[in-house]
């Protein structure tokens, strides 16, 4: 037969081939980066991962199978924030999902196409991560962490778990964008609640902890810990800085309160990544991060550590209490 005839008859004979065979043909593997801002040791990391992966495989996606994901853990360093982003997008995924703004901004220097979808970041459309909410255009969408009147209430927060409080600390990254939002905030909020506010510029332990051990030398003080990246890293010494100096303090996120900090009310971040999935399964499937709205938390905690109430001398209002949706006994 003339190699002709036999192209002609190869390709003939594949057209006739029945629709279930040729539904056998094995799924393109798809790729998935994932930019974390905190280390791959820190115990939130696996939370945070086993969330995203759930979400996914709710949505038919299967790990070894039709999806592949890429890590790298950059532990609040805004180094390694940039250096892993450029990895990533050289692998070229075909979305990335990363976590704070901050990595955001790493991965639009280095990539407008590829898609990204963000967990934990604040005030994007001020940060000029975004065109806006409902049509954020360009490559980046995803899920806000809090909105701007989360510093009010951390703050109304304190006042009802510890009344005598007159003065506030409050921990912060100003190298951070959201850093001064959360502080701006909890300023605003401040008369209504006759509290003097001290920020406490966090930029490395050792200065955070002087800082913190000159403010708990006044009466009446507590402490207010904002969302960000050194926060989660040094979490551990703020809780210890906290109980030492016996400041109530308020936090971003549970893990503080299941640690040993007093109280915390913030999203439901877990929630947020399998949110998340739910977005990454969009794009892999088509749609465009320009036309996907970025959207707020729908679920928030409140957790109570009563253990350290007690500890503190302070009684929890039972109102408060009733509020809780977790008691840590």
């Amino acid at each position: 037969m003339r190699r002709r005839e036999f192209i002609k008859l190869l390709g003939g004979t594949a057209a006739g081939w029945p629709l279930a065979a040729r539904a056998q043909q094995p799924e393109r593997m798809r790729r998935i980066g994932v930019l974390m801002n905190i280390a791959e040791n820190d115990p939130q990391s696996m939370v945070w991962a086993s969330a995203f992966v759930r979400g996914l495989e709710e949505r038919s996606w299967t790990l070894g199978g039709n999806m592949k994901i890429e890590y790298r853990w950059a532990a609040g360093n805004a180094n390694l924030n940039r250096r892993f982003a450029s990895e990533l997008v050289a692998l070229a995924p075909d979305v990335i999902l990363v976590v704070g703004g901050s990595g955001v901004s790493a991965l639009q220097q280095v990539t407008r196409t590829i898609p990204i979808v963000f967990v934990g970041t604040t005030n994007p459309v001020n940060r000029g991560l975004i065109a806006n909410m409902e049509r954020p255009g360009g490559n980046t969408t995803g899920f806000i962490e809090f909105e701007f009147s989360m510093g009010g209430k951390w703050l109304e927060l304190l006042k009802q778990i510890a009344p005598s409080v007159s003065r506030v600390a409050v921990v912060r990254d100003p190298g951070q964008f959201s850093g001064s939002d959360q502080l701006t905030a909890i300023e605003m909020a401040a008369p209504s609640f006759s509290v003097e506010v001290s920020p406490v510029d966090a930029r490395d332990g050792i200065e955070m902890e002087r800082t913190i051990t000159t403010f708990a030398r006044g009466s009446n003080g507590g402490l207010i810990v904002t969302q960000s990246a050194f926060s989660v890293a040094h979490s551990e010494l703020i809780i210890a800085l906290a109980t030492q100096h016996k400041l109530p303090a308020v936090y971003f996120d549970r893990f503080f309160v299941t640690g040993g900090g007093l109280i915390s009310y913030a999203a439901d971040f877990v929630d947020q990544f399998r949110r998340a999935a739910s977005y990454v399964d969009r794009i892999l499937k088509g749609e465009k991060p320009a036309d996907m709205p970025v959207q707020a938390p729908t679920k928030y905690e409140l957790v109570i550590n009563l253990k350290t109430a007690k500890a503190l001398g302070l009684n929890v209002p039972p109102t408060l209490l009733a509020r809780a949706d977790e008691v840590i006994e």
